[in-house]
């Protein structure tokens, strides 16, 4: 009964959505890592990285895969 009221097609887009998600998420932590590993950065540096990926998550993590 379950089934007929939550279509296949929507299944998958709610699968698609989910991945997404989950690529979003280890995307974060990679960077993250990626930002607290470097040793040519500064505290204050890691400190701005990790607040501009915060505040700014889709423009922070863009600019930091470009600008290293």
């Amino acid at each position: 009964m379950l089934a007929a009221d939550y279509p296949f097609l929507d299944v998958l887009g709610s699968m698609f959505f989910f991945f997404l998600f989950v690529i979003w998420i280890w995307m974060v932590v990679v960077i993250f890592s990626d930002i607290f590993r470097s040793e040519d950065l500064s505290g204050g540096s890691k400190a701005l990285w990790s607040i501009f990926i915060i505040f700014l998550p889709f423009v922070g993590i863009f600019a930091y895969r470009i600008a290293r």
